[in-house]
């Protein structure tokens, strides 16, 4: 059984995921209207990864006996102000995620509650794989610059590998 604290701070976390989902989403856009349709399919394909993140808490929270309550979800930035400050936001975004997840792992140390504590390690090396694959996304747009011709082609790189 979850612990009232534990609860709360997984419905929580519930929300930011959902809030990931559609920040991503958001970007999803922003890409397709700069014309740079595979960083759309790769932030479109991260909203769908943050569903599944939350959804992996939502489904948690019920096999411990704990009580999902759901939020509003905040909406997320609509305008942003190159590619190359987007993919930075999103990796200042993972950051953020990632100190979330621990400090959930600290409220599950302090609790004792090891099923949490070993739910919440796929989440920490998750949060690994996601700054280090958003590291090299703004590394490479930062190489590309704001040079339409290197960008469309860095661009058609994640549209043809899927990356």
């Amino acid at each position: 059984m979850l612990s009232k604290t534990m609860q709360d701070a997984l419905n929580e976390q519930i929300n930011k995921e959902y809030f990931s989902a559609y920040l991503y989403l958001s970007m999803s856009a922003y890409f397709e209207s700069v014309n740079l349709p595979g960083s759309a399919k790769w932030m479109r394909a991260q909203h769908g990864e943050e569903q599944e993140h939350a959804l992996k808490f939502f489904d948690y929270v019920n096999d411990r006996g704990g009580r999902v309550t759901l939020k509003a979800i905040e909406q997320p930035q609509v305008e942003f102000k190159s590619p190359v400050a987007t993919w930075e936001m999103v990796l200042e975004h993972e950051k953020k995620v990632t100190a979330s997840i621990h400090k959930l792992y600290e409220i599950a140390l302090a609790e004792k509650d090891y099923a949490t504590q070993s739910l919440l390690k796929w989440f920490i090396d998750e949060q690994v794989e996601e700054e280090k694959n958003a590291t090299q996304m703004v590394e490479r747009f930062k190489q590309a610059g704001e040079h339409p011709s290197t960008l469309l082609l860095l661009d058609g790189h994640f549209t043809k590998h899927g990356e």
